[in-house]
């Protein structure tokens, strides 16, 4: 099977590349960036050396898609809805990795992007690209979209308990801690070295637009709407994502009742893994643990003293929160084996 990656000279789509090329049934066949068009992957992605000889193409990507049968996009937010109706309306099918796509109703791009989205038609038809919730509507999509990355960690820690409904659908407080990638390729004063080193630094501590996608998920589980709250924090790693999620039960819960709802939830589901140990360094969720790898690490922790559950899932923001996760949804889709292509453990010590 013949794809390509729009977007390719991105941390993601570095990673993609990465995957693709050692994927057992696919051949990539396109990748471009117009800032380094003609220019050798390898010189951009210097892991990817001697794994392939493309370059960059820096033309019409429509026409140069012609040579695949799926693309992935990996174009900054704001740029997705500008090229993906061509894609489609071609007869391709698109994995977005963008923002573009994620939200179901119109309204939500007002109010989480402060635009209105130029194509909500489109909206219905896309496929929010976590498969741990959606497998069945990937596997007939056309369009899917990727959820974000901090989003990715945050619903799928709190899924099992939305979905069983013995938290307060107003009290649901998400605390995330993202390594700097996840602020993209682009430097700038935030994310300069002098800057961005030794911090554990808030920012859009109130409104930011991963919250959309969280209450939208948690909502479609719960069958009522859930409101969250959630800040990120950015701190002094350079991948991975923890998520810390503060949520306040409707009934007295045990750890043997939260085990039943996360395994029953999550049940042969491939790249999840529970970490509550009573031994070792690594007792719950740590991102050090996954980085490299599509996994994502849940545990959970009971506060009996105020009826509260803390939810933690670890991920890689870069692959479980983006190329992983795109892989994954590109072998649902196409009726691959489903670990294909991401059968590897993180990387240990990093």
């Amino acid at each position: 099977m013949r794809v390509g990656v729009i977007g390719a000279s991105g941390y993601v789509g570095g990673e993609l590349l990465r995957i693709l090329l050692q994927h057992s049934k696919v051949e990539v066949t396109l990748a471009t960036s117009r800032t380094y068009a003609d220019e050798f992957i390898y010189r951009i992605h210097p892991n990817l050396r001697g794994l392939t000889n493309l370059k960059f193409y820096g033309l019409d990507p429509i026409k140069a898609a012609g040579s695949c049968d799926l693309v992935f996009t990996a174009v900054p937010h704001g740029t997705s809805h500008k090229i993906i109706p061509a894609y489609l309306e071609s007869g391709f099918k698109v994995i977005d990795l963008s923002a573009d796509f994620r939200l179901r109703d119109p309204a939500g791009y007002q109010k989480w992007y402060g635009y209105e989205h130029p194509r909500p038609d489109l909206l219905q038809k896309a496929a929010y690209g976590l498969p741990e919730l959606h497998r069945e509507e990937i596997k007939q999509a056309q369009l899917v979209a990727c959820p974000g990355c901090m989003s990715a960690a945050s619903i799928l820690a709190l899924a099992p308990l939305a979905k069983a409904g013995v938290i307060e659908k107003d009290k649901i407080v998400v605390d995330v801690k993202i390594g700097s990638s996840g602020a993209g390729v682009r430097p700038t004063l935030g994310t300069h070295h002098a800057e961005r080193s030794n911090i554990v630094r808030p920012y859009k501590v109130v409104g930011h637009r991963h919250t959309g996608e969280i209450e939208q998920e948690l909502s479609l589980l719960r069958g009522e709407p859930l409101i969250v709250s959630m800040t990120p924090h950015a701190v002094n790693i350079v991948r991975g994502i923890l998520s810390t999620c503060h949520t306040f039960t409707t009934q007295p819960v045990n750890t043997p009742d939260l085990w039943k709802l996360y395994r029953g939830f999550y049940h042969d589901e491939p790249f999840i893994r529970f970490v509550k140990d009573r031994k070792g360094l690594f007792r719950l969720p740590d991102p050090k643990v996954v980085v490299g790898s599509n996994f994502c690490d849940l545990g959970f922790e009971i506060d009996d003293h105020i009826n509260r559950v803390v939810a933690i899932s670890a991920i890689d923001n870069l692959l479980k929160g983006a190329a992983g996760t795109a892989v994954q949804c590109l072998n649902v889709m196409h009726g691959f084996e489903e670990k294909t292509g991401l059968e590897f453990p993180g990387i240990h010590p990093v």
